[in-house]
């Protein structure tokens, strides 16, 4: 990956959440590791990465070439991109998840805000339970089209912003109880559980038509859809296509 020229520089809360949350990663880096990741999954899932291959597989698909993994944090994900036929290179902010990523694919240590890449050189760009880590995300979104070739696919796979976050209570899934904050964009640690991340590192959110909207307003054609996790889910897939017209 080569640099992009002159850096679009990002200021205020929003810089700081970005760089307390990477802080916070380096923090826990290894009980995410080894502790998190290995944790015993309920059936109906969780929303958790590792258990969401599967949509990968669907919104990707095969192909070859480098595929940009934006929020890689350790890595978990290289193996199922391998399988599709692309190599996969990751970004993060924390040098502590990347210390256990470099096991499992090349990294770079950048700030998914300003990508070290040049524009139109990539055909796949996936980020994966990683945007509430980037205040910044609607700046992350354009510059995922800016990297895209025209027909470039980008695959954002996240918690679901209807159903996930610190209004939340997700302790019984048979009757999830939503909570007056969903329509506040912001930044929190509150959490229906000590186990998880959320409350170690906190979380940005946005709601569901500003999240719609920063694809639409980066450039990028809204393809697919999905949700996973029952009976309320947990997450939602978003396929994203940059125009062939574009560039």
């Amino acid at each position: 990956m080569a640099p992009h020229g002159p850096g679009r520089p990002t200021t205020g809360a929003a810089e700081e959440e970005t760089m307390v949350t990477a802080a916070a990663y380096d923090e826990i880096a290894d009980w995410y590791e080894t502790e998190f990741l290995n944790r015993p999954r309920p059936a109906a899932g969780d929303g958790h990465p590792l258990s969401l291959g599967f949509l990968l597989d669907e919104f990707l698909g095969a192909g070859s070439g480098t595929c940009l993994e934006i929020g890689c944090g350790t890595g978990v994900h290289a193996d199922r991109l391998r399988t599709l036929g692309w190599t996969p290179v990751g970004i993060d902010l924390s040098g502590g998840m990347l210390r256990h990523a470099r096991e499992r694919l090349p990294v770079v240590q950048a700030d998914a805000g300003q990508l070290p890449v040049r524009a139109g050189s990539l055909s796949a760009v996936v980020a994966v339970m990683a945007h509430t880590d980037m205040p910044q995300y609607p700046q992350v979104l354009r510059e995922v089209s800016r990297i895209l070739r025209p027909g470039g696919v980008f695959v954002h796979v996240g918690v679901h912003p209807c159903f996930c976050g610190g209004f939340a209570d997700r302790g019984d899934l048979e009757a999830v109880v939503i909570r007056p904050g969903y329509l506040d964009g912001h930044w929190t640690k509150a959490s229906w559980t000590d186990k998880g991340v959320r409350d170690k590192v906190g979380a940005s959110h946005l709601p569901l038509p500003e999240l719609l909207h920063g694809f639409l307003d980066a450039g990028l054609t809204l393809d697919r859809f999905a949700e996973g996790g029952a009976p309320t889910p947990a997450v939602l897939a978003i396929k994203g296509t940059k125009s062939r017209c574009s560039g």
